[in-house]
């Protein structure tokens, strides 16, 4: 075989070399040089495996070397699969068959699918270092705890994001656990405490009855009613939610029964005197002969501690100016009795503490004390005296001024007067504890430097303080 490549190629190239021997020898005659192209064989394999020789500077084909014989390739490059005897040796095979659903290489190009899936190969991945192989453990073991973990089927269609259980914390109390079964301890969520509604009505009930006012009683929880909780766990060391209802049960029921009860209108009740309005302008107050209520709903409301819009909610369809009807109020009762020795008027909290001779807290109460302006005094004075259902004088070279108002006016008393139904005078002149014509607003806006609380927490208190109890005020 080598042979006879050598002398083809000598064949194929001996009119290169004779013209080239011609040229020489026509360039010594004339005494010219030339440069004589130097043969650049190059070689490839085609289609068949026959290796072929061609001339570089001219692309023409120099040789063709057949393939080798089928059993010598099959023994260097396939060893384990060795030729059959009856092959010709000479004979190079056909093409394999395509495999099912191969193309054809001069076939239409196939479109790239949109994704491809594959196996890890191992020891190979994108960035050349080991393959990334992550168990589902640590998918759910992710930094974001919110992150969702979708399992695709074979099917390609995802399922709805699965609850990933809770860790097992033990056996969920009063659950028992089947034999072959698995239970994953789910944690149970707190009980919602209630912010409004019955719950927080019975709540503040019990706080008025046990002398820690939460203010007006409208169902609301509210900084007032967050006062009174903590005044009553200072003296307890319970703190109460509306969501305590088997511990307020059991205080209501120490306390007077029911949180609520029926009460019949009166004809009392209705009698009146009602106001028609009350005005604003203190010199139309000083008109007025007295300062009362403007109907039965509101004499009713505070008469139980209530807030008039709350005891209209819980009585929708009465008419409260009928008497003989039939209404749920609140049954706040009369519970605090001890004397007061000392009181404190706590502006930042603006809450007034009461203190029994042992300096046992016996009452708080929600308070506004004060303002920027006309600030409340500080340090300690003395109660001077009582005045029940007093009238008012307004003389604003002492006080305040009110509206256009500039001279001194008395204006008649009632609970929707300056200083509601009550007056605890103190030491300091022209202030006092006081009643008011808002109760809402109590603890919600500023007085007049004075100290003012619901017409029936100033009641309760004015019964229990005498001449010379100190009240000291708080910064």
């Amino acid at each position: 075989m080598k042979t006879s490549l050598t002398i083809g190629l000598l064949f194929l190239l001996a009119p290169a070399m004779a013209a080239a021997s011609a040229l020489s020898a026509q360039a010594g005659q004339t005494g010219q040089t030339y440069s004589v192209a130097q043969a650049d064989v190059g070689v490839f394999i085609d289609n068949h495996g026959r290796r072929v020789y061609f001339d570089r500077r001219t692309n023409r084909i120099i040789a063709v070397e057949e393939p080798q014989p089928l059993q010598n390739l099959l023994e260097r490059v396939l060893p384990p699969l060795a030729a059959s005897p009856e092959m010709d040796p000479n004979t190079f095979p056909p093409a394999p068959e395509p495999a099912p659903g191969a193309r054809n290489a001069n076939a239409d190009p196939v479109p790239a699918p949109e994704s491809v899936e594959r196996g890890p190969i191992p020891g190979v991945s994108p960035g050349g270092s080991e393959p990334e192989i992550r168990s589902l453990d640590e998918l759910l073991a992710e930094p974001d705890p919110d992150a969702k973990v979708r399992i695709i089927p074979p099917t390609g269609q995802a399922p709805e994001p699965q609850i990933v259980p809770a860790p097992d914390n033990g056996p969920t109390p009063g659950i028992e656990e089947q034999p072959g079964t698995e239970t994953a301890a789910l944690p149970r969520p707190e009980p919602a405490v209630p912010s409004k509604g019955p719950a927080v009505a019975r709540l503040q009930i019990l706080l008025d009855r046990l002398g820690f006012s939460p203010g007006v009683i409208d169902g609301q929880m509210g900084s007032n009613v967050r006062k009174a909780v903590a005044a009553a766990s200072d003296v307890t060391g319970v703190a109460l939610t509306a969501g305590d209802e088997a511990a307020i049960d059991a205080g209501l029921e120490r306390t007077g029964g029911p949180a609520f009860i029926e009460y019949v209108i009166s004809p009392q009740d209705v009698a009146g005197p009602f106001a028609e309005r009350i005005p604003t302008d203190y010199a139309e107050k000083a008109q007025m002969t007295a300062l009362s209520y403007t109907s039965p709903a509101e004499m009713l409301a505070e008469r139980f501690h209530m807030a008039q819009s709350y005891l209209e909610q819980l009585n929708p369809d009465v008419n409260f100016y009928r008497a003989g009807s039939v209404i749920r109020v609140a049954a706040v009762g009369r519970n605090v009795d001890k004397p007061v020795v000392r009181i404190e008027a706590d502006k930042a909290n603006e809450q007034v503490r009461a203190y029994d001779e042992a300096g046992q807290l016996i009452a708080a109460y929600p308070a506004t004390i004060g303002s920027s302006d006309t600030p409340s005094p500080s340090g300690t004075v003395q109660v001077e005296r009582v005045a029940f259902d007093p009238n008012y004088t307004y003389n604003p070279k002492i006080n305040f001024v009110q509206g256009t108002n500039t001279k001194v006016l008395t204006i008649p008393p009632g609970p929707n007067g300056p200083v509601g139904s009550i007056w605890i005078a103190l030491s300091k002149p022209t202030y006092g504890i006081h009643g008011t014509p808002e109760p809402d607003r109590i603890g919600k806006t500023n007085s007049h430097g004075c100290v003012r609380l619901t017409n029936w927490d100033a009641a309760e208190l004015a019964r229990l303080v005498s001449k010379g109890v100190t009240v000291e005020f708080i910064d």
